[in-house]
């Protein structure tokens, strides 16, 4: 089995895709206006409308109401990735700091409230 990705349900496509265009510094691939998916080399992150899971009804993902997600990028320069985004950011939840495990980090949240996090492992 493989991941294959994780799908943010959101009521304004165009605004997330907007925000992780800015962090991830790629353009979304949009096969439809309701969807949109980041390709990476190592997993994908996809972006859909609401009306994508209407048909889950009242068993369908609520947006902006994820508190248990983190969605991390691996990055080579975390203070760096940090100044480049300074004006997209609008909820620092932690600026670049070194965890106690090492890696280097900086959490923020996106629009819909779902925290991102840039880390860097340390260098052996």
């Amino acid at each position: 089995m493989d991941l294959a990705s994780i799908r943010i349900i959101t009521h304004d496509v165009d605004r997330l895709v907007r925000f992780y265009e800015a962090v991830t510094g790629t353009l979304a691939a949009r096969p439809a206006p309701v969807f949109a998916e980041f390709r990476t080399a190592t997993g994908t992150i996809a972006i859909a409308s609401t009306v994508t899971v209407a048909m889950l009804g009242d068993d369908a993902p609520k947006p902006g109401s994820n508190d248990t997600i983190i969605v991390e990028f691996l990055v080579t320069d975390v203070d760096a990735e940090f100044a480049r985004l300074q004006d997209v950011l609008e909820d620092i939840v932690l600026e670049p700091t070194t965890m106690p495990w090492g890696n280097r980090s900086t959490l923020f949240r996106d629009p819909d409230g779902n925290l991102v996090n840039l880390f860097s492992r340390p260098t052996p």
